[in-house]
């Protein structure tokens, strides 16, 4: 006999409750017929033949209703099999999951013994470099004074002088810190721009109220690590394969989906793929607000992401109602006070700027764009409350924000306004580092306008030497105070203050020969 299937075996039983359930009611009508006869008929003669026939169908009838219990029993016991098998299999999927994940983290170990090797090994050869230079250093002196004009050049090949050149976030790098946490990437400014958060509180805020969850973190940190490795090649597969199992398992209306996609379209921004990354982001963004709700933090979060993106194509005008959408719902979710209000408000003021910019470069006279200018002024005056009032003038996003608004002062030609912030930004650092400002303490921006007053009556008659370890300053807020060197600096020149261009410029070379030095160190 063939062995039938769960399927066939429950078919059958079906089957069978039919058969029981016509022959239960074709016996309960005979009964009921010999019932009625042996009601209707006192005493007929073959009342005990009939008795007898009514208890054999009763008997019947009995192994009936226990048959139909019976196969009753077998139907639920097929159903409850059917429910284990489903279970079964999905226990299955999941530890094929964990047996790849497994074998990724098996290959990521290798590689980083392999790297640690090599690691080990250049160490060494460092070591007796190092060793090679000492003996050198014995021998031969360098003239303090050619390094000195050989910092200059190099200081020269560096990307743009001018404070408002390059105003839009560039957040690579902050980007992959921020979603380390949260599988998002958020808008951090590039230090030309002078972004008012710092990667830390990035990376704590970007995902806005949204973890990512438990089964995405392994997956997640090996595609961070090898993007910033370079090797897009392993990173977009991992995505593209999690995304595949969680649609199927989560379908594709899921936050753990919008994750999956968020962390694909960081990789793509990373290969220049714009086009890609905005198309997973704006998916991304109807799934959060189907799920999350149009006004959810996380929701926030992903239009900034966008703005930022828009804005890396040039296409500032579509960015900026993302940007200030994002806005309303953090002011709408934190209060209008919030830090991350001001973050938000710094991140659309440089929008603005750079429209503002690309404006200028189309012909648009600037007196059109007088009240673009002071849409920026109005955002960075309002971020810069938040901040002093919410984390105190000493907070480093102050110092940046004020640079920020600088620029947009220099923009117009409201020089003696961006002036006044720069000093501001530089007495402050000043006083953390050698205390309250008095005739003997002066802070550096002082002393380079004296050496300007000066410089007819006797040459060099503020030597460097009274304000040569102020550059160790710049460790307190650095590369901030070394930026605000700079830009005051050019300030100056555009002024003819030369002599005080060239004190600013020069401690702002030194500051930076320091903290490369202490980093090289480290």
């Amino acid at each position: 006999m063939t062995a039938l299937t769960q399927e066939e075996v429950a078919t059958h039983t079906r089957t069978v409750v039919q058969g029981l359930e016509a022959l239960r009611n074709e016996h309960n009508s005979i009964l009921s017929g010999i019932s009625s006869t042996l009601s209707s008929a006192h005493h007929p003669p073959d009342s005990n033949v009939i008795a007898e026939k009514a208890g054999i169908l009763q008997r019947s009838l009995d192994q009936i209703e226990l048959g139909l219990s019976e196969a009753q029993i077998m139907l639920a016991l097929a159903s409850h099999l059917q429910t284990v098998e489903a279970e079964k299999q999905k226990l299955r999927a999941q530890v094929r999951r964990l047996c790849q994940e497994n074998a990724w983290l098996r290959d990521e170990l290798a590689s980083t013994q392999q790297k640690l090797q090599a690691s080990e090994q250049h160490v060494a050869q460092l070591e007796e470099d190092k060793k090679h230079l000492e003996f050198m250093s014995t021998i031969k002196k360098y003239d303090a004074d050619v390094q000195d004009s050989e910092s200059s050049m190099e200081e020269k090949k560096d990307k743009s002088d001018d404070p408002v050149v390059d105003l839009f976030p560039d957040d690579d790098a902050d980007d992959r810190a921020g979603l380390k946490r949260s599988g998002d990437f958020g808008s951090q400014a590039s230090l030309a721009a002078m972004s008012p958060t710092p990667p830390s509180q990035f990376a704590q805020q970007v995902n806005a109220g949204y973890e990512i969850p438990a089964r995405l973190r392994t997956l997640h940190n090996l595609v961070i690590q090898y993007a910033s490795q370079g090797r897009y090649e392993v990173a977009v597969p991992l995505c593209k394969q999690a995304l595949e199992d969680l649609e199927k398992t989560s379908g594709h209306d899921h936050p753990d989906v919008a994750t999956m996609l968020n962390i694909l379209a960081l990789v793509y921004r990373d290969q220049n793929k714009y086009k890609e990354a905005a198309n997973l982001l704006n998916d991304a963004l109807a799934i959060r607000e189907k799920t999350l709700g149009e006004n959810h933090p996380a929701v926030a979060a992903t239009l900034n992401n966008l703005a930022v993106l828009y804005g890396k194509r040039g296409k500032y005008k579509e960015a900026e109602p993302l940007c200030k959408r994002a806005l309303e719902i953090r002011e709408k979710v934190l209060g209008r006070d919030h830090p991350d209000v001001a973050k938000q408000l710094n991140n659309l003021a440089l929008l603005c700027q750079n429209q503002i910019s690309q404006e200028e470069r189309r012909g648009v006279p600037k007196e059109e764009l007088l009240g673009k200018y002071e849409e920026v002024e109005r955002y960075y005056q309002r971020a810069l409350e938040i901040y002093e009032t919410k984390l105190g003038p000493d907070d480093p996003n102050v110092a940046k924000t004020k640079n920020n608004l600088a620029s947009a002062y220099l923009k117009q030609g409201k020089y003696k306004e961006a002036e006044i912030l720069y000093k501001q930004v530089l007495t402050r650092a000043h006083e953390r580092e050698f205390g309250a400002i008095d005739g003997d303490n002066k802070p550096i921006w002082q002393v380079a306008e004296e050496r300007e007053e000066n410089k007819n009556k006797v040459k060099d008659s503020a030597p460097y030497g009274e304000y040569g370890g102020w550059h160790k300053a710049a460790k307190v807020d650095s590369p901030t105070v070394t930026t605000t060197l700079k830009n005051l600096g050019a300030l100056y020149r555009r002024q003819g203050k030369y002599e005080a261009a060239e004190t600013l410029e020069d401690c702002a070379i030194r500051s930076r020969k320091e903290v490369s030095q202490t980093n090289s160190h480290k």
